[in-house]
């Protein structure tokens, strides 16, 4: 019997308006067990937790599971759930296929960090944010506008990062792109125009922003890290540096924050060399051993770029993020970002606006933050309970965690993940080219995972470790 039930709502792609969703529904499932992909004694998700997935309602699963039992792909019988039904295989009349795979007993599961739990997302009060924006929009909202962005969404972020995050803001300094990534190369274009030649990256990061800074034809010199996070009293050594890229409240991925002394040390050294940090605040909203620590912004609003996004606290298919920037950096960068260079929807920023603004956003968070904070308990007691060799390090937050594993596991755990069916990545992965070799780990993205897969991404997970 295989295992239990990954991840349904991605693969099937249904349109869940009007009577046509659970005839939909039904031929998706048909579909998936005719071609395979749903292998017989697979068990499916109760229709309470695939309904959260789809966002639909509970009966329009119950009634399609019923029918497709009594048509004979499904079987359910109590206490055993729903699952598909063994199938005689059909008679073969062209010539035999080739031979097939080694057969794999993992359900599919994603563990890679970076995305939160989709299944989360909170449409309907989504919806109502935006029927009321749009409703009360000025006809001038849905011209080419201002390349600050839209004046309703840079006014209420303004009030919410000074009270959630400790950032001293106001609409004029704030810049909205389409994500982290977009402000990150316009930065690196102002940087580069600014005759900067190195911007000092975390020796633990995301290729894809060091990618970003190389291709605006800025070097990349790396700083170590340690249990303290990234040593930045070393910043003064890297002389060709004019800035430097920060992950303080919560590094990534390693999961260390920055100490204090080392975050006075960071502005210390961009007053005196006139530097820039750029601080990629990226899920400093979630915290769970204690109150969020403030954006280092705080500390010198004129020295420090802050970088937010909606990616991690909503979803990254909305591409909404924002930069708050020193007042001597927002020409240039709305000269960098161009009159052609809007690539951020008016209509989400003002659904945005109307979300945070009428307390939406707070309480979605304060849900997530709950949600997460299980997981990772639910992590950590597994691993005791099943994989003790295997520890959790960094502080209690964020969406990750990294895995520490005995030397030299690191690359066979991997390994035998992938043949599992189980998406893993490894530390390695993020180590700078030029950062010495470290300890052997795993990052697990356990808010990746949707409601109704999280126990069995779990199980899975403890089944590969050491």
């Amino acid at each position: 019997m295989t295992d239990s039930w990954a991840t349904f709502g991605a693969d099937l792609h249904l349109e869940p308006v009007g009577r046509g969703l659970r005839s939909g529904l039904m031929e998706a499932l048909r579909e998936a067990v005719r071609t395979g992909r749903l292998a017989p004694g697979t068990r499916l998700p109760s229709s309470r937790a695939l309904a959260a997935d789809l966002g639909v309602a509970r009966n329009t699963v119950a009634d399609a599971y019923a029918e497709l039992v009594a048509e004979g792909w499904l079987t359910a019988r109590q206490g055993s759930g729903t699952r598909v039904a063994r199938r005689s295989a059909p008679r073969r009349t062209g010539p035999p296929a080739a031979p097939a795979r080694p057969a794999r007993s993992g359900a599919g599961h994603d563990l890679k960090p970076g995305t939160p739990d989709l299944s989360g997302f909170p449409r309907a009060a989504w919806l109502r944010a935006a029927r009321k924006a749009l409703t009360a929009a000025p006809d001038d909202a849905f011209g080419y506008g201002d390349p600050l962005g839209r004046v309703e969404l840079r006014t209420v972020l303004a009030e919410y990062l000074a009270r959630a995050r400790g950032v001293y803001a106001d609409p004029e300094r704030i810049v909205v792109c389409s994500g982290f990534a977009h402000c990150l190369a316009l930065l690196g274009r102002v940087l580069r125009a600014r005759r900067v030649r190195e911007v000092a990256v975390e020796s633990y990061g995301l290729d894809l922003h060091t990618k970003l800074l190389t291709d605006a034809g800025l070097r990349i010199p790396c700083l170590p890290l340690d249990e303290h996070g990234t040593r930045t009293g070393e910043l003064s050594a890297l002389r060709g540096a004019g800035a430097v890229l920060l992950t303080p409240a919560h590094q990534f991925p390693t999961g260390v924050p920055l100490h204090p002394d080392r975050r006075a040390a960071a502005v210390d050294w961009a007053r005196s060399t006139g530097g820039l940090i750029l601080e990629d605040d990226y899920d400093g909203e979630f915290r769970y051993d204690r109150q969020p620590v403030g954006a280092l912004q705080g500390l010198d609003p004129e020295r420090v770029v802050h970088l937010g996004t909606a990616s991690k606290s909503l979803a990254p298919g909305l591409r909404l993020g924002w930069m708050v920037l020193p007042r001597s950096l927002v020409g240039e960068v709305v000269a960098a970002k161009g009159v052609g260079d809007r690539t951020t929807g008016t209509p989400d920023q003002l659904t945005l606006a109307e979300f945070i603004a009428s307390g939406a956003y707070d309480r979605h968070v304060r849900s997530m933050r709950l949600r997460y904070r299980r997981r990772r308990d639910q992590l950590v007691a597994a691993l005791a309970e099943r994989a003790p060799d295997v520890r959790v390090s960094g502080i209690a937050a964020g969406l990750h965690a990294v895995l520490e594993l005995p030397a030299g596991a690191e690359r066979s755990v991997v390994q035998a993940a992938a043949f599992q069916g189980l998406a893993l990545e490894g530390l390695g992965r993020y180590r700078h080219p030029d950062a010495p070799a470290g300890r052997d780990a795993l990052v697990i993205g356990y808010g990746s995972p949707s409601e109704s897969a999280w126990a069995g991404a779990l199980d899975a997970l403890c089944r590969v470790l050491p």
